[in-house]
């Protein structure tokens, strides 16, 4: 029984050995031939696209924050007294 044991553990671990070296071996080949395909390629340039609007989309909200605090900053320097009698 223990001699079962031993023969699949040693079994075991050739298999493991197998994959483990295969698989750097298939790494190292990907990695030479240039790493990603096509389609990884296409849609990293989609995400990079989506990213690019985002920022754009976000730079122009910026702007119009801005250009409202200005409006709201100018209106406040104008009418001083409209202010006080609106609070009280």
């Amino acid at each position: 029984m223990t001699a079962v044991f031993i023969v699949g553990i040693v079994f075991a671990g050739l298999v493991l050995s197998l994959a483990v070296i295969g698989g750097t071996i298939l790494m190292g080949i990907k990695l030479k031939t240039g790493g990603i395909s096509k389609t990884d390629r296409h849609e990293r340039a989609e995400e990079a696209r989506m990213i690019q609007e985002i920022y754009k989309g976000l730079s122009q909200m910026d702007a119009r924050i801005e250009a409202l605090e200005t409006i709201l900053m100018d209106g406040k320097e104008r009418d001083p007294d409209e202010t006080a009698h609106k609070s009280t």
